[in-house]
């Protein structure tokens, strides 16, 4: 009778652990695909845009078109995800050779309020000259944040800094702007460097 109880509670616990995987799975597809009876929101992922460059020159999204392009939105203050992603795909593109001419790479910062275009020069400069800073006011931020369902929140710290939580996915969307997927953060090197590979090729 003992086993038997046991047998019992760790189908409890199973059962209880796949319930809460499926809710996971609902939240992370309702977030990208829309709700079910919604529609889907790939097409929606992505939007104009009217920011600055590290060199201070405008930029919209149609500066981004004609070529497939690669976002990765963080800020300079960021620890540890930020300049990890940025040596990953400053990696990346030197392995993609010649073919990383044909991708544009951006850095779209969620921190406005510190982030300048010089900062973001500067900061940039460690990862080679191939990825585009983008900042701006606060309300430009805030729509590209949007257009891109970017979550990010402040947080305050007990010396009167702040980081800011933020997405970690780099954001790939093809040469017409439309979103195709993403590369997590700690994906395998060879799985993104294959995403990128068919990015590239228009696949």
């Amino acid at each position: 009778m003992r086993a038997i109880r046991w047998i019992a509670w760790i189908l409890v616990v199973l059962v209880a652990g796949t319930t809460v995987a499926v809710l996971v799975s609902d939240d992370i597809r309702d977030a990208v695909l829309g709700k079910p009876g919604q529609g889907t929101g790939i097409a929606e992922i992505g939007g104009p845009f009217q920011l600055v460059d590290h060199t201070g020159k405008p930029v919209t999204e149609k500066d981004f078109l004609g070529k497939p392009s690669a976002f990765f939105f963080g800020f300079t203050h960021c620890p540890d995800v930020c300049p990890t992603t940025l040596y990953e795909m400053s990696t990346w593109l030197g392995e993609l050779g010649p073919d990383a001419d044909k991708l544009n790479v951006a850095f779209v910062t969620v921190d406005p309020e510190r982030d300048t275009p010089e900062l973001m020069n500067n900061y940039l400069s460690a990862f080679g000259d191939r990825i585009v800073g983008l900042s701006g006011t606060p309300e430009q931020v805030s729509q590209i944040v949007k257009e891109y369902k970017v979550y990010r929140r402040k947080v305050e710290q007990e010396d009167g800094e702040y980081v800011m939580d933020h997405s970690a996915s780099v954001y790939l969307m093809d040469a017409d702007g439309k979103f195709v997927g993403t590369i997590a953060y700690g994906e395998a090197d060879d799985i993104a460097l294959g995403k990128l590979k068919r990015l590239v090729a228009g696949g």
